[in-house]
């Protein structure tokens, strides 16, 4: 069956179709409960299957609109000949009706979930969780955007820009970071060589524009954004420029760029120093205190990113600051690690693990120099 499919049954299918268990299904059911309190629960409500016992009660009803090609939880899967079955079915199902209210199960625009996600699961970044929430939101809510959206991310490593371009494709597509719909790029993997550059970016256009061709909506995440090569980004103009009003009669793909730097890290954190050490609580400081700086920093610096015309003809939408993280933050992400393998901790060994990190400046020990960076790998250190 074609990816992106998303299986809606009759409502008079009700009948509980059986699963095999494979070895340690029902431990790993377990943990993956205990894992993710209050947050993917949410999410089975309309699209998945419920779990009874040793069988799944398919909900009836309209709207339904289960996406089978994941178990609903690890360990479990549907027989061969019931999964050929299904797919017939379905087949034969959705050729008389559209299988999505949306026209497409690859997109969710889970936006409740984002919410409690960047709420809870993203710890010390007041500024991007509101304006990651606000802007996306309000932009994949227009009916017809004139341009698509550009968000770049500036902070040190650790600070959480990967983990929210994650949370991004999490909540908007039931693959993630794996759907079809979005497409990653790593400076330094996929554009590594400066001599190549008119054959990247012919690559990178060719990209795009196949995506979108696929997708009604896509996500396009760029790693190491400073280290792209300025002639690079020169490809993607034609999407970040605004469209000429007699071009919005026509259906367009609605596209979100995320530029994930490290660039302006230092500028940021010395602004929240300085804010800091006058008495200023953390959560008071805005995006006005932080992003200035951040821009003159970026003309100022030889930087490909910097000089690229995104950033001089002003068409990226808005600079996004990641603080860096301090102590109590650095425990939290300790807590979580514990939690996303179902593992137990205690207070002791969360306070060892942040104590591990190394603490700037030399003064102060204020923030943490990797943020949350490699907390996942230490905890090994603290299983019995």
């Amino acid at each position: 069956m074609s990816k992106g499919i998303c299986h809606r049954l009759p409502p008079s299918w009700g009948r509980p179709l059986l699963l095999i268990p494979w070895p340690g299904a029902r431990k790993a059911q377990g943990r993956a409960v205990r894992s993710s309190p209050g947050g993917r629960t949410k999410d089975r409500k309309n699209c998945s299957a419920s779990l009874w016992g040793d069988s799944v009660h398919l909900p009836r009803g309209p709207g339904f609109c289960p996406c089978l090609t994941a178990p609903p939880f690890p360990g479990w899967s549907l027989p061969l000949l019931g999964q050929q079955y299904l797919d017939i079915l379905t087949s034969w199902y959705c050729s008389f009706q559209a299988c999505c209210d949306s026209g497409d199960c690859r997109i969710s625009n889970n936006f409740t979930g984002l919410e409690w996600d960047l709420s809870v699961r993203l710890h010390g970044q007041h500024l991007a969780r509101e304006l990651v929430l606000t802007t996306v939101r309000g932009y994949l809510e227009l009916p017809r955007p004139d341009k698509a959206l550009a968000l770049s991310f500036h902070g040190w490593s650790g600070t959480g820009k990967n983990f929210v371009a994650r949370l991004l494709a999490e909540n908007l597509y039931r693959d993630g970071l794996r759907s079809n719909c979005v497409e990653t790029f790593i400076a330094t993997l996929h554009f590594p060589h400066p001599k190549y550059v008119d054959l990247y970016k012919e690559k990178l256009a060719s990209q795009v524009k196949e995506t979108q061709e696929r997708c009604p909506q896509t996500l396009f995440i760029f790693d190491e954004a400073e280290k792209l090569h300025p002639g690079m980004l020169e490809a993607l103009r034609p999407h970040l420029e605004l469209q000429a009003p007699e071009n919005h009669r026509v259906e367009s793909p609605k596209t979100i760029f995320l530029f994930l730097s490290n660039l302006g890290g230092n500028t940021i954190n010395e602004a929240v120093l300085t804010l800091l050490q006058a008495g200023g609580a953390r959560e008071e400081i805005r995006l006005d205190q932080l992003v200035p700086r951040l821009q003159a920093e970026m003309e100022s610096t030889d930087t490909g990113f910097g000089h690229s015309c995104l950033v001089k003809e002003n068409l990226i939408d808005f600079f996004i600051p990641f603080l860096p993280l301090e102590y109590h933050h650095v425990r939290l992400c300790a807590r979580d690690a514990f939690l996303s393998q179902g593992l137990p901790y205690t207070e002791e060994a969360l306070d060892q693990i942040a104590k591990m990190m190394v603490y700037i400046p030399k003064e102060e020990q204020l923030f943490s120099s990797q943020g949350c960076k490699s907390i996942s790998q230490r905890i090994s250190y603290f299983l019995p």
